[in-house]
């Protein structure tokens, strides 16, 4: 066989490879160490990415990112499953309390930005993004843990609420940035509410049909699983050919399913199998995205909003507690367990790139926060669902 053929056969192995050790290795680090075995997932896909050699192709290309959206989306369509509105119209102050502490989030990293030295518009996308917190990283250690109760609901419900809001704001600011040459603001800001709007519409029909469906078929305790991941995977390649957000389209497709009363049982979290092989692919993929480079370049501004937006969680989240009926000690700690952002940060920047907005080296700052909390943040979450005593192996005990 010829080298160029060698080299072909290796860069058609080289994702399977990377997922296959990604996977070995988080199960032995889990077992050694006790950490969550998503942390072990990034580590792989970040140093695979940073050799000489190359081991990972450029990871542009479209199947891969289409890959990881579908991951992403049965993952936010479990987050969705699991908002009960009703609780929200019960408790109105948890809402509140994920509008506030998102509203500061995003003041505070503004501020930090402008301090730092950032355009205004820099700062601006980079405080929506900041707003954010990863239901990937989440659902996962909840999975992993099995964890339930007060604060486990609270970070669900509380990361729901920061992800709407940060794709809304997002959205926005990036409409606004292709936009700008032309001061067209009300043009650019209908066009990126249309485009949300038609992204929820899409997921809430979704989210009709598909349990209306299942009804008629009966026995849907067996073929909820299939019928929702088939789904998922049709939304997801239904808002690319549309250009909506798949992120916004599946989440709201998991809420509504939720209340149309369709069962879905505690042994079809993550999605069983599938889901647990399209989680490593999609830590894998977003580490592989971050660059050394970019990672060291920003982070001073990095550690900044790190702190700051770990503050402002904490306090905003706190602040709350008792009214919303819980105890200062647990607020505090469903505020800490909000601080994981990565993988949603990397997926809508690039859903950007795809609509040809290119940030450049303008948001390095990202790649720095993106790398420390896809390492720290599953296991500041694992930590606080211990601490509130409500993993699997503590109640057990």
């Amino acid at each position: 066989m010829s080298m160029q053929s060698l080299i072909s056969i290796a860069a058609d192995l080289s994702w399977p490879f990377a997922i296959t050790l990604a996977w070995v290795v988080g199960e032995f680090g889990h077992r050694w160490t006790g950490l969550p075995r998503i942390s072990f997932y990034g580590v792989i896909g970040f140093v695979l990415a940073q050799t000489q050699v190359g081991v990972l192709p450029q990871t542009d290309a479209g199947p891969m990112l289409v890959l990881a959206d579908v991951a992403f989306g049965l993952i936010l369509f479990e987050v969705g499953y699991r908002i009960n509105l009703r609780w929200l119209k019960n408790n109105p102050w948890i809402a509140v309390t994920g509008l506030v502490e998102s509203l500061l989030t995003f003041a505070v990293v503004y501020f930090i930005g402008i301090e730092f030295g950032s355009t205004s518009m820099t700062a601006l996308l980079l405080a929506s993004l900041a707003m954010s917190t990863s239901p990937a990283t989440i659902m996962r250690v909840i999975n992993e843990e099995r964890s339930s109760g007060q604060v486990t609901e609270r970070i669900v419900h509380l990361t729901a609420l920061n992800c709407v809001l940060a794709v809304f704001t997002f959205n926005i600011i990036v409409g606004f940035w292709m936009f700008q040459s032309s001061t067209d603001l009300i043009e650019a800001s209908s066009s990126s509410a249309a485009v949300l709007a038609a992204s929820m519409a899409a997921g809430t029909v979704f989210g009709i049909v598909v349990p209306a469906m299942l009804r008629r078929l009966g026995n849907m305790a067996q073929d909820a699983t299939v019928a929702f991941a088939l789904s998922v995977m049709l939304l997801v390649a239904l808002t690319y050919t549309t250009s909506l957000s798949p992120l916004l389209a599946t989440l709201t497709f998991g809420l509504v399913a939720r209340h149309r009363r369709v069962a879905f049982s505690q042994a079809q979290r993550n999605f069983g199998a599938l889901g647990e092989l399209l989680t490593v692919l999609l830590f894998v993929y977003a580490a592989s995205t971050l660059e050394w480079a970019s990672v060291t370049a920003g982070a001073g501004l990095a550690l900044a909003v790190v702190g700051g937006r770990l503050l402002t969680k904490v306090v905003g989240v706190a602040a709350f507690s008792h009214v919303s009926g819980i105890s200062w000690r647990k607020g505090v700690l469903t505020g800490v367990a909000l601080t994981p952002v990565s993988v949603f940060i990397i997926l809508l920047l690039e859903h950007a790139r795809q609509h040809g907005v290119n940030f450049g080296d303008e948001l390095n700052a990202l790649a720095a926060i993106t790398l420390g909390l896809e390492l720290i943040g599953p296991v500041l979450v694992q930590r606080v669902l211990m601490l509130a005593k409500e993993t699997h192996e503590i109640k057990e005990r």
